[in-house]
């Protein structure tokens, strides 16, 4: 998370709605011999005290948290992009990156495994209902010795969040003219993906 404060005032309420608005993210734990990550999509808890999960049997991650709850954190990345110092219409600038992320910390233990079709329910739900009109997709879809066995492949899981951190870094140290010159300049040159969203976000900043 970059340091300096003025990046980093959105209230708690503002970042768990990003995570929640995202609901995708790299989480981390650490192994015997090094990091470990893993790309998950998850359901954020209402009351935003927790996040759910699933990861294949296979996964480093899944043997690492046989024995037990360890420390965790995830990760959440939302538009970022290269910032010319030409756009800001002032001088003696220097180019720099823009960027929303969030981390969620705590800690992430295994779930009673007869929680796990209860997980994934509202996994793709929390999706489904986002492409209204279309009809949801329901596992009652599926033939049920198709899905016995691909549910025999992955396992629940559950973190505590203790605590949520985010940065917020849209040209909040610029003149207010040069941080919406930038966010013009940004739009105009579509150099990334969600550009659009980022520029948004640096005239609301």
């Amino acid at each position: 998370m970059h340091p300096n404060p003025i990046y980093r005032k959105a209230e708690e309420a503002q970042n768990l709605a990003f995570a929640r608005a995202r609901s995708f993210g790299v989480l981390s734990i650490n192994g015997a011999d090094a990091p470990l990550f893993s790309h998950l999509p998850f359901v954020l808890s209402e009351d935003g005290k927790s996040v759910e999960l699933h990861m294949v049997r296979s996964n480093p991650m899944a043997r690492a948290l046989a024995n037990g709850a360890l420390p965790a954190a995830l990760v959440i990345s939302g538009p970022d992009s290269y910032i010319s110092p030409d756009w800001y219409g002032l001088d003696d600038q220097v180019p720099t990156w823009n960027y929303i992320a969030v981390h969620l910390r705590g800690q992430l233990a295994p779930c009673d495994p007869a929680e796990l079709r209860g997980v994934l329910a509202r996994l793709s739900h929390q999706f489904e209902t986002r492409l209204a009109p279309k009809p949801e997709w329901l596992m009652g879809k599926m033939t049920p010795d198709v899905l016995a066995r691909m549910e025999r492949q992955i396992l629940p899981y559950r973190m505590q969040i203790s605590a949520v951190e985010g940065t917020w870094k849209l040209g909040q140290n610029k003149p207010e003219a040069a941080r919406l010159g930038a966010a013009d300049g940004l739009e105009q040159a579509g150099i990334g993906m969600q550009t659009s969203d980022l520029a948004q976000s640096m005239r609301d900043a």
